[in-house]
């Protein structure tokens, strides 16, 4: 059994922050001269600062061999919990200087292609003319949930999406709030004979060609629910996409139906030439969520 290890005596004192970056450097390039190499430093210096880790910790981090190092149970466990400690340092850096100033810095959000395409240009519009000193980056969301280990680790700091479910599902690590509710619409190209129309039976449209996205998706699961209720099948779906910029050119030909939140039928129907139709039944709400991690600023 290995012994009790003394925080104050043996790493309280000597452990220092480059020290355990050299030891993530060398756990992630597999080589000690891979990591001498990408910190500018030498090999000897890299050997000397990972034995005196192994010194003080009293356990071996790394096995070597002849391909390399590899951690061993011990350095695995140092690099996890490492990780986190060096994530929770930057996390305090930018807390800092967030108070220090709040109009400048970096926002990293991640939004439903639905919300991109609707509000969130008007969003930022305005957030950057209030503040012109904030960069923001944003990414897409390319599946269900994809966003959530992000968050989670924070490499994003505000996430944007539509949910469907009841507010249990929401992780309760993250701070999550309900921005609106946004209906779900079917549109058509104003050229169509469903355009012309004054009302629709749902049952008419089950042998048209239908754009949605995949199972999962708010559009999707939302005619899903509509067919269903009605005891209908789901029509089968001429193309499957969640890009708004795909539906709305292809529905511009007045060839498909697609269903979209209202919010986005909004901002492209004039340009598109657009048109709701007057179905017979009415959809759930889909619910547009920013979500957070819980201790970002």
């Amino acid at each position: 059994m290995q012994r009790k290890i003394d925080w104050e005596k043996q790493l309280g004192r000597r452990l220092k922050l480059r020290d355990l970056h050299v030891f993530f450097t060398v756990a992630y390039s597999g080589s000690m001269a891979k990591a001498a190499a990408q910190l500018g430093v030498s090999a000897p210096t890299v050997s000397e600062v990972i034995a005196g880790l192994e010194h003080g910790i009293g356990v071996q981090l790394f096995d070597r061999g002849p391909q390399g190092v590899e951690p061993t149970i011990y350095g695995q466990a140092l690099l996890k919990r490492g990780l986190v400690a060096f994530d929770e340092l930057k996390q305090g850096i930018r807390d800092i200087e967030f108070l220090a100033d709040p109009t400048v810095g970096e926002v990293r959000i991640a939004s439903a292609e639905a919300i991109s395409a609707a509000v969130l240009p008007l969003i930022i519009h305005r957030f950057t003319q209030q503040y012109p000193g904030v960069a923001l980056e944003v990414d897409g969301i390319d599946r269900r949930n994809s966003w959530t280990p992000k968050l989670q680790e924070r490499a994003l700091d505000l996430v944007l999406v539509q949910r469907r479910l009841p507010d249990k599902e929401i992780d309760p690590i993250f701070n999550a709030e309900i921005l609106c509710n946004d209906e779900l619409v079917v549109a058509s190209g104003m050229q169509t004979r469903w355009a012309r129309r004054k009302k629709i039976d749902l049952a008419e449209l089950v042998n048209e060609r239908w754009i949605l996205g995949a199972p999962g998706s708010m559009n999707h699961d939302g005619m899903a629910e509509a067919f269903a209720a009605r005891g209908l099948d789901m029509p089968k779906l001429s193309v499957k996409t969640l890009s708004v910029n795909l539906r709305t050119n292809l529905l511009a030909t007045g060839q498909y139906i697609a269903a979209f939140p209202h919010s986005v039928f909004h901002h492209r129907a004039q340009r598109f030439s657009l048109k709701v139709l007057p179905l017979d039944c009415r959809f759930r709400h889909g619910r547009s969520r920013s979500s957070r991690s819980r201790t970002a600023p």
